[in-house]
């Protein structure tokens, strides 16, 4: 399955294993459509990636208040 994505705003790290794959939060346009937030595990200079998650701005807030809310 052949896919397109663009990262528009690299956003953050949030680590780095001693591979020095980082696991990273982006803003990336996958196949031409709108951006979406993303955090997902990729190679140095971005050459391969692994699974990941997308949010929409609003799923992103949401999370960060279920975040913030916890103990």
């Amino acid at each position: 399955m052949d896919f397109t994505y663009e990262i528009k705003e690299e956003l953050g790290v949030l680590s780095t294993a001693k591979s020095g794959w980082q696991k990273e939060l982006n803003l990336i346009a996958w196949n031409g459509n709108d951006p979406k937030y993303d955090i997902r595990d990729w190679a140095p200079n971005h050459e391969k990636m692994g699974k990941g998650v997308t949010f929409t701005k609003e799923e992103l807030i949401k999370l960060k208040e279920l975040i913030n809310g916890m103990e």
